[in-house]
């Protein structure tokens, strides 16, 4: 099976990788070397998503596997008369999950410079309504670690608007398993993958057809996977299982979204993976989320003509401090491997 430990450091490596949706660049570098270490062909499309190649025993059926390493962040909006800068979201998320992070303000010059995100009344002491300030594009501002107290002084540092903003990721994996950080979405699923990567290359292991793996960009912006490469006969995205309500996924599962926001998941696929999951004893969780969307979403959006699917390890308080366990890493891993094998 999965080596856990070499889950466990990869996972790490990308997960303290900054790449917010357009700026994964630097993360992409890791898929090539992950890629590239064993031996299997790696190339990217024209924005920067990877497809990695493991060629199966019966070639003449093409399975395609995604999973996106972009996550939430934000942009520089504008830099205020005191120094402080303005943020625009990237992805959906609540700013109240992003208050008092420590963050980095990635300028086009070449230049990096650490902050911290704040409201605009950021102290009891001194504001009598801070606890009530709405959270907003108005009130959310960035504090930056360098002696500036005016706009100008900003800008001297090279900072401007359309600058990326990365949330400190705050990776920690507990003695007990768990693995808690922000942008386990989707890169818990990423990890996944590259473990399995590394799997089939240490036990010589070919699958039964072959399998284009894309690593996508975009997804948290809504078009990561909108391109697909001529002949992919059907698609499993990896993504994560959201965690609440009505809903019966844990830490420790592999959820198979039957729906979301997109609609319905492909009736016999979905029912294939159920039934491995069953046949594998494989601990797993088949639930609806109805405010989600996936790389499988965006391709079908996109007019692709293919059975799609989507699976992923159960991650509680998505797009905020996000947690799962290595048994939901694990589980997700062995319903991939039993799906392609």
């Amino acid at each position: 099976m999965i080596s856990v430990d070499y889950l466990h450091k990869i996972l790490t490596k990308v997960l303290t990788t900054p790449s917010p949706s357009g700026f994964t660049h630097e993360v992409m570098e890791i898929i090539r070397e992950v890629s590239e270490q064993f031996q299997y062909p790696i190339s990217f499309t024209k924005k920067g998503a990877a497809i990695i190649t493991i060629i199966g025993t019966d070639p003449s059926k093409v399975i395609g596997l995604s999973a996106h390493v972009d996550t939430l962040g934000a942009m520089v909006r504008s830099i205020t008369s005191k120094g402080l800068l303005k943020i625009t979201p990237i992805g959906g998320y609540m700013y109240q999950t992003v208050e008092g992070e420590y963050c980095e303000i990635y300028a086009r010059t070449g230049k990096t410079f650490t902050g911290t995100i704040l409201t605009s009344e950021p102290s009891v002491h001194v504001f009598k309504d801070a606890r009530k300030q709405e959270r907003t594009d108005k009130t959310i501002e960035v504090r930056i670690d360098e002696k500036v107290k005016k706009k100008k002084e900003v800008e001297e540092l090279g900072i401007r608007p359309g600058d990326f903003v990365a949330f400190d990721s705050r990776t920690v994996i507990t003695p007990s398993g768990f693995v808690k950080s922000r942008h386990l979405d989707d890169k818990a699923s990423v990890g996944v993958l590259l473990a399995v990567i590394e799997y089939f290359h240490r036990e010589k292991i070919k699958p039964k057809h072959t399998v284009k793996i894309f690593i996508s960009n975009y997804e948290e912006v809504g078009h990561g996977l909108s391109f697909l490469p001529e002949g992919i006969d059907e698609l499993l995205a990896v993504d994560m299982g959201a965690i609440g309500d009505d809903l019966t996924t844990t830490e420790y599962d592999v959820s198979i979204c039957a729906k979301d926001s997109s609609g319905p998941y492909d009736y016999q696929l979905t029912n294939r993976l159920i039934e491995l999951a069953k046949k594998h004893e494989i601990q797993y969780a088949v639930d609806i989320y109805p405010f989600y969307g996936s790389d499988a979403s965006a391709a079908l959006r996109a007019g692709h003509d293919i059975p799609a699917a989507l699976i992923g390890p159960g991650v509680h308080a998505s797009h905020s401090l996000e947690r799962t366990h290595t048994d939901a890493l694990i589980n997700t891993a062995k319903l991939v491997i039993a799906y392609l094998t």
